[in-house]
């Protein structure tokens, strides 16, 4: 097991990775807070179906209620967020009460809006099951989606630990891997020159992972994101940088309809247009043709689909968190591992989705 502390301006705690850590839940509940009166476990289908024998043995010392939502962003949704209040509310939850975030990325963005809000404030736990939620559990963004823009409706709010056993992983489909695999590499992309050229060289498919390199990459990719939340935990400055690839990813989803793309293929496809704009904005030298082979290899598009619009993908990106008076602000490289913001026109990025679309 390999423990991993993360400090913010608000809060510290702990992030506990490795095969079977979630046995030692418990232990943690008990020694972490004076008394706990319910826990309530937020999970999906997909997961109860899997794994919720395990994590209701896990809290077996608690009165336990488990709410489950749909699986993937359509349990992001206004209507689930008010079905899983009106669910505490039933089962009397109240403020010594603790919430269980157990599953995937939206999973863990909904329960922890829950928490968030619910009485307003009760602490959560997040008990990752995929790959992408390496990302997401860690540092404190909680929301849910608005038709018109991805995380929208949310806050900053961070967890009082986050438990990622590695024996939840094992039954990801590919394409979730592919979709959490992609976070992994913009870490290495916006800040750790040497950990992805580690990626390039040791991970050449997808389908099964060694668990020493599935351990070593997902924990490598959490400290660089602690490297960012600690320092800027509101997202006011650098943390912005974490942002690579997705202000073309969150658009693509969007536009493409919440569900249609993994999170994390969007993602790719936006990091790829932000290296593109990187060589023609900055000079970047690195050869994102060969990163975009490499890509291809491991299962993922790479080209922007032909079918989707590009006035309303600017719109979107318009709508952006990160926007400010409708102004979209870039993540672009430098160099691998030197991140930097960029303005850019209305008309730059018309251009450039245009020749990134036509491929050329």
């Amino acid at each position: 097991m390999k423990q991993i502390t993360i400090q913010t301006a608000s809060k510290t705690y702990p992030v506990f990775v490795g095969s079977g850590v979630i046995k030692e839940l418990c232990t943690f509940i008990n020694s972490a807070f004076s008394s706990i009166s319910k826990v309530m476990i937020i999970t999906d289908e997909t997961v109860a179906d899997l794994y919720l024998f395990d994590i209701e043995h896990a809290l077996a010392d608690f009165q336990t209620h488990t709410c489950i939502v749909p699986s993937g962003e359509i349990a992001k949704t206004f209507d689930v967020y008010y079905q899983c209040i009106t669910f505490a509310l039933e089962n009397k939850l109240d403020r010594k009460s603790l919430v269980i975030t157990f599953g995937g990325g939206a999973v863990g963005d909904l329960g922890g809006f829950v928490a968030s809000t619910f009485m307003r404030g009760i602490p959560f736990i997040q008990a990752p099951t995929t790959i992408l939620a390496h990302d997401s559990a860690v540092g404190g963004k909680v929301a849910i989606n608005h038709p018109s823009g991805k995380n929208m409706i949310g806050a900053f709010y961070q967890p009082e630990a986050v438990f990622y056993d590695l024996n939840f992983l094992q039954s990801l489909p590919l394409h979730e891997k592919r979709s959490g695999f992609a976070e992994v590499i913009k870490h290495g992309l916006i800040h750790d020159s040497s950990f992805f050229f580690w990626l390039h060289d040791h991970i050449l498919s997808l389908e099964k992972l060694p668990v020493p390199d599935l351990g070593y990459m997902l924990a490598r990719g959490i400290e660089i994101k602690r490297d960012f939340v600690s320092v800027d935990e509101r997202e006011t400055g650098i943390r912005a940088f974490l942002n690579f690839g997705h202000t073309l990813g969150h658009a693509i989803e969007a536009e493409a309809g919440y569900g249609k793309w993994t999170h994390g293929e969007a993602v790719v496809i936006g990091m790829l247009f932000a290296l593109e704009l990187s060589r023609k904005k900055m000079g970047l030298s690195f050869n994102h043709e060969h990163l975009k082979r490499w890509l291809e290899q491991l299962g993922y598009a790479t080209e922007l689909p032909k079918e989707l619009r590009l006035n309303k993908l600017l719109e979107r990106m318009k709508q952006d968190k990160k926007s400010i008076n409708q102004k979209v602000n870039f993540v672009l490289l430098k160099d691998i591992g030197s991140p930097i913001s960029y303005e850019m026109t209305d008309e730059e990025l018309l251009n450039g989705l245009y020749i990134f679309q036509k491929g050329e």
